[in-house]
């Protein structure tokens, strides 16, 4: 996992609530257990029509939207079954940031675990980022505050443990294989006392 420090780039819309994980990823390309080509099925029912042209209507697909890094989207987001897949897909389509003012506890999870930043902010600034589409947004995970083009801030939380993996470009086993040296002295030393 590459380290999240700072993610600058335009905003896209997905305004529909309650878009869940089978939306972002259908149960069909589960299949796999690598990350690498899942970007082309992310939202594939939506993006693309029965004779798998793009689907004009997918806001995504509108020229606008190419190249956005920031997902804002509609409440809810991500709700449904827990996949890691979900935040796989949107990794690999290009998506590196998902704005909400709900964000499902167990997508928001994995989005963390493997480099999405999956932040929640109020009902206010969620509006306002929804009414702003193509708006230049920089993240700062460091400093846990999301800039907007007139000098504004957005103030948001991450949990330590996952900030600190995001700011190390590090996943919950990279952390602990870190500390081996640590955990076999500490095992070894325990073994000692216990015999």
């Amino acid at each position: 996992m590459k380290p999240v420090t700072r993610i600058h780039s335009r905003t896209a819309v997905l305004a529909d609530e309650n878009i869940d994980t089978d939306r972002i990823i259908p149960a069909r390309f589960l299949t796999t257990t690598t990350r690498e080509g899942l970007g082309k099925r992310c939202f594939n029912d939506w993006r693309y029509q029965a004779d798998g042209s793009d689907n004009p209507a997918f806001p995504l697909n509108r020229p606008e939207a190419r190249g956005c890094a920031i997902l804002v989207a509609g409440r809810n987001f991500g709700c449904g079954s827990s996949r890691e897949h979900a935040p796989w897909a949107l990794l690999d389509y290009g998506i590196q940031a998902v704005l909400c003012s709900e964000i499902a506890d167990i997508f928001r999870n994995n989005a963390l675990k493997n480099g999405l930043l999956a932040i929640v902010v109020s009902e206010a600034e969620h509006r306002w980022l929804l009414e702003h589409p193509g708006v230049e947004l920089a993240i700062d995970v460091r400093e846990q505050h999301i800039s907007l083009p007139d000098g504004g801030r957005i103030r948001f939380q991450l949990e330590p443990f996952a900030r600190h993996c995001l700011l190390e470009g590090v996943d919950q086993l990279g952390f602990l294989l870190q500390r081996a040296e640590a955990i076999t002295r500490y095992e070894l030393q325990h073994e000692e006392h216990a015999a």
